[in-house]
C-alpha cells in the first residue's frame, strides 16, 4: 500500500488527492498504451494513439463515449482490455490494493486508510478495509448475477460461448455504469424486450446508488435503520427515475422520429430506459439526436446532476443537489441551519456542495466554449455541443452523434472532460493545489450587497 503523503523529489509532494488522480491516469496511459497495438485492433492495424488514448479514458472513467465503434473496430482482445479498464476504473484502484494487500498479509496502517476513505468516500476511517472488501464482493455477484441472466436472453439469439461473453461485457459495463455495447446502435434492438431493458436498468440503477449504500442496505433492511445519507441516495435516486421517466414519456410520446414506429408498450419501455440512464449508464434504446429538444434539455440537467457519492457514476451527485436544495429553501424561510429528517447538515458540508456545484458550473462552461471553437467547422446546434459536454462530464456517455466526427483538439477537450468528472472536480482542485497552512490573522469584517 501506498502511504498517505510521501516526497519523491524535493517539489513534488504526493497528497492523498494526488494519489486518487494518479490511480485513474496511470490505469487510463497503459490502457492506452495496450489499445493501441495492432493485436487489440480488428482488422489488425493500429487504431491510433489518439483514439486509443480516447477510448482508455472514457473506459477508465466509466463514461461510454466511443469514437471508434467498440463492436467491430477492436478484437476480442482489445474488448477484453475495455472490459477490464472499465472495472478498474468503476470500483477504483485503491479497492484492488486494499484486497492486494490483505492477500499478502500486508498491514493496513492509519494513513492508508485515510487514502481508502477518500477514494471510498466513506464517511470515517473506521472500517474501510472491510467495506473495500465488501464493495468488490457485492460488485462480483451483482455483476455475475446480472452475466445470467443476460446470457439465458441471448442464448436464444447467439451461441453459448458468445452469448455468455456479452452478457459478462454489458454486466459489467452496466453496473459500472459504463454504457459501452458491442452494437453500433447501443441496445435500440431491444427498445421493447422486458428482460433486457429491466436487468440493464437495474444493473446501472444499483451501480449508481454507491457502495455505502448497497452495503447499508444489506445489513440494515429497515427504512428506520438506514443512515441518513442512504435515505437521501434512495429518495432522490427514486424521485429522479421517476420524474425522467414521466417527462420523457410525456414529451416524445406523439414524436414520430422516436416513438413514432413503437408499440405502446415499446413506447412505455423506451420512456422509462431513456429517462433513468441518464443517471451515468450511457445506453440507448432510441436515437438520442432525433428526440425532442425539451427532452433532451432535460437529460442534460439529469446527467448534470448524475449518481451518487462512492458510485460508479458521475455528476455533482444527488447528495451534493439536495444539499444545495435545501440550503436554498433554508435560506428563503430564514432559517440558519439547513435540515431534513429531524437532522441539521453541517455548514462544512454546504461549502463542499456549493464548491462542487461551482467548479462544476466552470468546467462544463469552459468546455462547451472550447468544444464549441474548436468544432465550428462541423456547424454542431449549440445544444448538441452542450450535451456533449455535460455527458462527458456526468460520464454518461450518450451522445447525439458528435463523438466520431471530433477533431483531434475536440478529442483532448472531452477527454479532460471526462477525466474530470469522473475524479471529481473538488478532488481535482485539491490535488492540483498547493499545500495550504492555517491563516494566520483574519481581515475585518465588511458586508456586500447580494442580489
Amino acid at each position: 500500500m501506498v502511504l498517505h503523503k510521501f516526497r519523491l523529489a524535493p517539489l513534488v509532494y504526493l497528497t492523498s488527492s494526488r494519489i486518487i488522480l494518479l490511480s485513474f491516469a496511470i490505469p487510463i496511459l497503459l490502457g492506452a498504451i495496450l489499445l493501441v497495438l495492432p493485436v487489440s485492433s480488428s482488422n489488425g492495424s493500429s487504431v491510433g494513439w489518439l483514439d486509443a488514448l480516447f477510448t482508455s479514458t472514457s473506459a477508465v472513467c466509466v463514461t461510454g463515449l466511443v469514437v471508434v465503434d467498440t463492436g467491430t473496430a477492436y478484437s476480442l482482445f482489445g474488448q477484453i482490455v475495455i472490459m477490464c479498464l472499465i472495472q478498474i476504473g468503476g470500483l477504483g484502484f485503491m479497492t484492488y490494493s486494499v484486497l492486494v494487500a490483505v492477500v499478502l498479509g500486508k498491514k493496513i496502517g492509519l494513513k492508508d486508510r485515510l487514502l481508502i476513505q477518500q477514494s471510498t468516500n466513506a464517511l470515517s476511517t473506521r472500517g474501510v478495509v472491510r467495506l473495500s472488501l465488501g464493495i468488490l464482493a457485492a460488485a462480483l455477484v451483482i455483476e455475475a448475477f446480472g452475466s445470467i441472466f443476460l446470457t439465458i436472453r441471448w442464448m436464444g439469439d447467439m451461441d453459448f460461448i458468445t452469448a455468455f461473453y456479452y452478457g459478462m461485457f454489458h454486466s459489467i459495463s452496466s453496473f459500472n455504469n459504463a454504457g459501452f455495447a458491442l452494437w453500433p446502435d447501443s441496445l435500440s434492438r431491444y427498445v421493447g424486450d422486458p428482460l433486457i431493458n429491466g436487468v440493464i436498468t437495474l444493473l446501472f440503477i444499483f451501480g449508481g446508488l454507491g457502495f455505502t449504500v448497497i452495503i447499508d442496505l444489506w445489513k440494515n433492511r429497515s427504512w428506520r435503520k438506514l443512515s441518513l445519507h442512504s435515505k437521501i441516495v434512495l429518495s432522490t435516486s427514486g424521485i429522479l427515475c421517476v420524474a425522467g421517466f414521466l417527462v420523457i414519456v410525456m414529451i416524445e410520446w406523439f414524436n414520430p422520429a422516436t416513438f413514432g414506429s413503437l408499440t405502446w408498450s415499446e413506447r412505455i419501455w423506451a420512456g422509462y430506459f431513456q429517462g433513468v440512464v441518464t443517471r451515468t449508464a450511457g445506453f440507448n434504446t432510441i436515437d438520442i439526436a432525433s428526440m425532442m429538444t425539451a427532452s433532451q434539455f432535460f437529460m442534460i440537467f439529469l446527467m448534470f446532476i448524475g449518481a451518487s457519492s462512492g458510485s460508479t457514476g458521475g455528476g455533482i451527485k444527488t447528495t451534493t443537489f439536495v444539499v444545495l436544495l435545501l440550503t436554498l429553501i433554508s435560506i428563503v424561510k430564514g432559517k440558519q441551519d439547513v435540515q431534513i429528517m429531524h437532522r441539521r447538515i453541517s455548514q462544512s458540508i454546504v461549502m463542499r456542495a456549493l464548491a462542487v456545484m461551482v467548479i462544476s458550473v466552470i468546467v462544463v462552461i469552459a468546455a462547451t466554449l472550447l468544444l464549441t471553437l474548436s468544432e465550428h467547422s462541423l456547424q454542431k446546434d449549440f445544444m448538441e455541443v452542450l450535451f456533449e459536454v455535460t455527458s462527458a462530464f456526468g460520464t454518461v456517455g450518450l451522445s447525439m452523434g458528435m463523438t466520431p466526427e471530433l477533431s483531434t483538439l475536440g478529442k483532448l477537450i472531452i477527454i479532460l472532460t471526462m477525466f474530470i468528472g469522473r475524479l471529481g472536480p473538488l478532488t481535482l482542485a485539491f490535488a492540483l493545489s498547493q499545500k495550504h497552512s492555517r491563516e494566520k490573522f483574519r481581515y475585518p469584517e465588511e458586508k456586500v450587497l447580494i442580489g
